[in-house]
Order: structure tokens, then C-alpha cells, then sequence
């Protein structure tokens, strides 16, 4: 990857919100206002990055990272080298997104979050771990899904722990909606499974709702209902302590159905 346009002497400046935190590393705000403003499913952190995650941000991120600005459609041939790839949804620290691409070397991950110690904590992990099938891609999923991915392009997707909103008057922020399943499906090829999993019981009942009515999805258990975690999903430290205080973790894992037409 070049320079980051934003060190070069004839760009304009940025606006102080949008200065990326590490030269070369991701922007503040990708995408910016070249997309409508639109009520956002996660809220962003500015958390401490430590000087590891620093480090590897500066180091890793011209090679395995990039940003959602919106503005190129990918070629997800290239950027895997082949591989089946499957897309993450939040990672958070990126510890089990670094275990499942160890466990599994011949699928590539995309991980996408908008959290900049995860970032680079996901990075120091796959090349601590010699990882070549993890890309990070920084900002809004929705705007990736929507204007960055070819259709049909998806051979699976993560949706693990998702902001559940639990105030009723935040419920429209959640990311399981139908409107996101719909943007969803048409990247997912047929066959490949959206596999979604919370500790929260009210979110996941909302989840088994609306996967169970859309049309292009089916539940991969066939009595209907929740799935057991599956072997490949590790159990992360968040999940420890959800179970610590007693919450039950469901698995939702729907196959996208064979397109019409």
C-alpha cells in the first residue's frame, strides 16, 4: 500500500476528528460525509492503544489493513489469494478471530470493527502467529457490505456478540434487522451460513425472529430454534464473563437460501 494520502504536501488537511490516529494507519473516519448519515448499529471507542498495538498498526497495517471509505469495489480474489472467505462482524481484541484463522488456514477472514486497540491487537496476533489468511478493515460493515463487496461474493459471515442496545428506545440500532439481512444475503453466495451468537436472551430471541422470517435464509437446525455452539467457535474471555454472571450464549446459524431466477 502507498503513503496514506493524508501525509502527501498537496492533500488538504483533515479535520481534527478525522486525523488518523497512527500516519499510515486507519482513518478516524473512513468514509466520511461522501455517505449519508445514517443511525449507526456500533459506537466507536477511543480507547488507549498500548505501544504494541501501536506498533503494529504502523508496521501491519499497510499490508493487511484497510479502510471503508466507500469509494472501490474488492477483489476478494486478489486480497486472499484465493481463499473461501468469510466475513467478521466486530471482533473486538481479536483473539478468537486469531484462533479461528490459525485453527483454519484455508479460509481467509475478513474482520471488520471500528475499535483501534483491537485493531492492532488482531494484527500483533496473526504475525506473532505467522497468520496469512486475516485482513482488518476499519469503519461501518454496512457501507462495506453494501458498496464494497460483490455480490455473491461471501462464503460465510460472523456476527459473535454484537451491541445488544438493550433500551428499548435503541432497539433500531441493532444489527439484526431485516434490512441488514437483506444487504447480507445478497453477498453471501448460496449455501454459505450467517452464523450469529449473544449472551443477551432478549436480543437473541429477537435474532431467531427475524433470521426465521426472511426469506432468503433457513435455519441450519432443522426442528427450528437455536443451535449448540459449534467446535470452531473458541470461547472468548467476553463470553467467560457473560457466563460468569449467569447468561445463557445462543448460537443462530441460518443458510442462505439458493437465488431465485
Amino acid at each position: 500500500m502507498s503513503e496514506s494520502r493524508n501525509t502527501t504536501p498537496d492533500a488538504p488537511r483533515l479535520p481534527r476528528d478525522r486525523e488518523p490516529r497512527f500516519p499510515g494507519g486507519p482513518a478516524a473516519d473512513p468514509a466520511g460525509s461522501h455517505h449519508e448519515r445514517r443511525i449507526r448499529s456500533f459506537q466507536p471507542r477511543r480507547s488507549r492503544v498500548t505501544t504494541g498495538q501501536g506498533d503494529a498498526l504502523r508496521r501491519l497495517w499497510p499490508q493487511w489493513g484497510f479502510d471503508i471509505d466507500g469509494h472501490r469495489v474488492l477483489d476478494l480474489e486478489e486480497l486472499f489469494g484465493g481463499l473461501p472467505v468469510v466475513l467478521e462482524i466486530g471482533f473486538g481484541m481479536g483473539e478468537a478471530t486469531a484462533q479461528m484463522a490459525a485453527d483454519d488456514p484455508g479460509t481467509g477472514i475478513l474482520a471488520v470493527d471500528v475499535h483501534t486497540p483491537g485493531q492492532g491487537n488482531l494484527l500483533g496476533l496473526a504475525e506473532r502467529a505467522g497468520l496469512t489468511n486475516v485482513r482488518v478493515a476499519n469503519g461501518d460493515a454496512i457501507i462495506l457490505l453494501r458498496e464494497m463487496l460483490p455480490p455473491r461474493s461471501l462464503d460465510g459471515m460472523r456476527v459473535f456478540f454484537p451491541d445488544p442496545w438493550p433500551k428499548k428506545r435503541h432497539h433500531k440500532r441493532r444489527l439484526i434487522q431485516p434490512e441488514f439481512l437483506t444487504l447480507a444475503a445478497g453477498t453471501l453466495k448460496p449455501g454459505a451460513v450467517l452464523h450469529c451468537a449473544t449472551d443477551w436472551e432478549e436480543y437473541a430471541e429477537q435474532m431467531l425472529e427475524v433470521l426465521s422470517a426472511h426469506p432468503d435464509f433457513e435455519n441450519t437446525v432443522p426442528e427450528g430454534g437455536y443451535a449448540p455452539r459449534p467446535a470452531f467457535r473458541p470461547l472468548t474471555r467476553f463470553e467467560g464473563q457473560g457466563l460468569d454472571k449467569g447468561h445463557t450464549v445462543h448460537d443462530l446459524l441460518f443458510r442462505r437460501r439458493p437465488h431465485q431466477g
